[in-house]
Protein backbone atom coordinates (compact mmCIF):
# COMPACT_ATOMS: atom_id res chain seq x y z
CA UNK A 1 0.00 0.00 0.00
CA UNK A 2 2.55 2.23 0.71
CA UNK A 3 4.31 1.79 -1.90
CA UNK A 4 1.11 2.54 -4.52
CA UNK A 5 1.27 5.53 -2.69
CA UNK A 6 4.51 6.59 -2.74
CA UNK A 7 4.31 5.78 -6.88
CA UNK A 8 1.67 8.10 -6.97
CA UNK A 9 3.37 10.70 -5.54
CA UNK A 10 6.24 10.35 -7.82
CA UNK A 11 4.00 10.22 -11.10
CA UNK A 12 1.77 13.38 -9.81
CA UNK A 13 5.06 15.18 -9.19
CA UNK A 14 6.27 14.22 -13.06
CA UNK A 15 3.11 15.62 -14.23
CA UNK A 16 3.44 18.80 -12.35
CA UNK A 17 7.15 19.04 -13.64
CA UNK A 18 5.68 18.17 -17.31
CA UNK A 19 2.89 20.75 -17.48
CA UNK A 20 5.03 23.36 -15.69
CA UNK A 21 8.03 22.97 -18.43
CA UNK A 22 5.20 23.37 -21.35
CA UNK A 23 3.72 26.69 -20.27
CA UNK A 24 0.58 27.55 -21.11
CA UNK A 25 0.10 28.44 -24.81
CA UNK A 26 -1.75 24.53 -25.34
CA UNK A 27 -0.22 25.68 -28.50
CA UNK A 28 2.21 23.34 -30.33
CA UNK A 29 5.71 24.57 -32.33
CA UNK A 30 7.16 23.94 -35.20
CA UNK A 31 10.16 24.41 -36.75
CA UNK A 32 8.65 26.73 -39.26
CA UNK A 33 6.44 28.69 -36.82
CA UNK A 34 8.15 29.48 -33.30
CA UNK A 35 5.15 32.31 -32.42
CA UNK A 36 3.41 30.06 -29.75
CA UNK A 37 6.49 29.39 -28.04
CA UNK A 38 7.32 33.60 -27.50
CA UNK A 39 6.79 35.26 -24.73
CA UNK A 40 5.03 39.08 -25.31
CA UNK A 41 5.28 41.60 -23.47
CA UNK A 42 3.11 44.82 -24.37
CA UNK A 43 5.40 46.51 -21.55
CA UNK A 44 8.61 45.42 -22.30
CA UNK A 45 9.93 47.09 -19.35
CA UNK A 46 13.58 44.88 -19.44
CA UNK A 47 15.39 45.64 -15.51
CA UNK A 48 18.23 44.14 -13.75
CA UNK A 49 17.52 41.18 -11.41
CA UNK A 50 19.23 39.74 -8.30
CA UNK A 51 20.21 36.16 -8.97
CA UNK A 52 22.78 33.96 -7.64
CA UNK A 53 25.01 34.97 -10.44
CA UNK A 54 24.80 38.70 -9.35
CA UNK A 55 22.51 41.58 -10.99
CA UNK A 56 21.80 40.61 -14.42
CA UNK A 57 19.14 41.68 -17.17
CA UNK A 58 15.61 40.15 -16.36
CA UNK A 59 12.61 40.81 -18.77
CA UNK A 60 8.61 42.34 -17.86
CA UNK A 61 8.05 39.12 -15.48
CA UNK A 62 11.00 39.24 -13.37
CA UNK A 63 12.84 35.92 -14.86
CA UNK A 64 16.50 35.72 -16.07
CA UNK A 65 17.14 36.60 -19.63
CA UNK A 66 20.07 35.19 -22.10
CA UNK A 67 21.94 35.75 -24.82
CA UNK A 68 22.32 33.79 -27.72
CA UNK A 69 26.11 33.20 -29.00
CA UNK A 70 25.07 32.14 -32.46
CA UNK A 71 23.23 35.72 -32.69
CA UNK A 72 25.01 37.89 -34.76
CA UNK A 73 24.50 41.49 -35.90
CA UNK A 74 21.87 41.51 -33.71
CA UNK A 75 19.76 38.96 -35.26
CA UNK A 76 18.01 35.73 -33.70
CA UNK A 77 19.57 32.50 -35.13
CA UNK A 78 16.84 30.83 -32.64
CA UNK A 79 14.02 29.46 -34.30
CA UNK A 80 11.51 26.26 -34.22
CA UNK A 81 12.43 23.93 -31.71
CA UNK A 82 15.66 26.14 -30.67
CA UNK A 83 12.65 29.12 -29.44
CA UNK A 84 10.51 26.81 -27.94
CA UNK A 85 13.07 25.74 -25.47
CA UNK A 86 14.66 29.46 -25.70
CA UNK A 87 11.47 32.04 -25.79
CA UNK A 88 12.54 35.23 -27.29
CA UNK A 89 11.26 38.21 -25.44
CA UNK A 90 8.99 39.62 -28.12
CA UNK A 91 7.17 42.85 -27.45
CA UNK A 92 5.22 45.76 -29.56
CA UNK A 93 7.10 48.44 -29.93
CA UNK A 94 10.48 49.55 -28.55
CA UNK A 95 11.61 47.97 -24.73
CA UNK A 96 12.06 50.30 -22.13
CA UNK A 97 14.97 50.28 -19.54
CA UNK A 98 13.89 49.81 -15.99
CA UNK A 99 16.17 50.30 -12.86
CA UNK A 100 19.49 49.81 -13.50
CA UNK A 101 19.42 49.15 -17.51
CA UNK A 102 21.23 51.82 -19.75
CA UNK A 103 18.53 52.76 -22.57
CA UNK A 104 21.15 53.64 -25.41
CA UNK A 105 21.90 49.73 -25.34
CA UNK A 106 17.93 48.50 -25.72
CA UNK A 107 16.77 48.11 -29.63
CA UNK A 108 14.44 45.50 -31.22
CA UNK A 109 15.07 43.53 -34.68
CA UNK A 110 13.00 41.61 -36.47
CA UNK A 111 11.98 37.80 -36.30
CA UNK A 112 11.31 35.46 -39.06
CA UNK A 113 7.83 35.52 -37.85
CA UNK A 114 7.74 39.58 -38.44
CA UNK A 115 7.44 39.77 -34.85
CA UNK A 116 10.10 42.51 -32.59
CA UNK A 117 12.35 40.53 -30.47
CA UNK A 118 14.01 42.78 -27.65
CA UNK A 119 17.79 43.39 -27.95
CA UNK A 120 20.35 44.86 -25.75
CA UNK A 121 23.66 45.38 -26.43
CA UNK A 122 23.74 43.68 -29.84
CA UNK A 123 22.19 40.68 -28.01
CA UNK A 124 18.79 38.92 -28.65
CA UNK A 125 17.29 38.14 -25.84
CA UNK A 126 15.52 35.32 -24.58
CA UNK A 127 14.19 33.47 -21.60
CA UNK A 128 14.79 29.80 -20.88
CA UNK A 129 11.97 27.61 -20.42
CA UNK A 130 13.69 25.28 -17.89
CA UNK A 131 13.57 28.54 -15.82
CA UNK A 132 10.35 28.42 -13.85
CA UNK A 133 10.73 31.58 -11.24
CA UNK A 134 12.07 34.55 -11.12
CA UNK A 135 16.12 34.23 -10.01
CA UNK A 136 16.14 30.91 -11.89
CA UNK A 137 19.34 30.58 -13.87
CA UNK A 138 19.59 27.07 -14.89
CA UNK A 139 20.25 28.16 -18.56
CA UNK A 140 23.52 29.94 -18.17
CA UNK A 141 26.50 28.20 -19.51
CA UNK A 142 24.69 25.83 -21.32
CA UNK A 143 25.63 24.56 -25.24
CA UNK A 144 22.73 24.27 -27.14
CA UNK A 145 21.47 24.38 -30.56
CA UNK A 146 24.89 25.16 -31.85
CA UNK A 147 26.37 27.37 -29.44
CA UNK A 148 26.74 28.41 -25.49
CA UNK A 149 24.01 30.42 -23.64
CA UNK A 150 24.62 33.00 -21.06
CA UNK A 151 22.94 35.81 -18.83
CA UNK A 152 24.06 39.63 -19.33
CA UNK A 153 25.46 41.67 -17.02
CA UNK A 154 23.94 45.73 -17.13
CA UNK A 155 27.24 46.30 -19.74
CA UNK A 156 25.43 44.05 -22.56
CA UNK A 157 27.96 41.56 -22.07
CA UNK A 158 27.46 38.31 -20.77
CA UNK A 159 28.31 36.88 -17.73
CA UNK A 160 30.67 33.32 -17.78
CA UNK A 161 30.34 32.59 -13.74
CA UNK A 162 28.74 29.21 -13.74
CA UNK A 163 25.39 28.82 -11.21
CA UNK A 164 26.51 28.19 -7.23
CA UNK A 165 30.07 29.29 -8.13
CA UNK A 166 31.85 30.01 -4.44
CA UNK A 167 34.39 32.82 -5.92
CA UNK A 168 31.83 34.64 -7.61
CA UNK A 169 34.50 35.41 -9.73
CA UNK A 170 34.17 35.69 -13.57
CA UNK A 171 36.34 34.78 -16.32
CA UNK A 172 36.09 37.50 -19.47
CA UNK A 173 39.60 36.25 -20.78
CA UNK A 174 38.79 33.22 -23.05
CA UNK A 175 36.76 32.35 -26.34
CA UNK A 176 34.55 29.30 -25.85
CA UNK A 177 33.83 29.27 -29.79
Amino acid sequence: MKRSVALIMVCAAAVALVAAGCGSSGKSSSAGNDSSTQVSSTSGTVSLGSTGLGKVLVGPNGRTLYLFEKDKGGKSACTGPCAADWPPLTMAGKPTAGSGVNASLLSVTKRPDGKSQAVYGGHPLYYYAADTKVGDTTGQNVDAFGAEWYVLSAAGSKVEKSPGSASGGSSQGGSHY
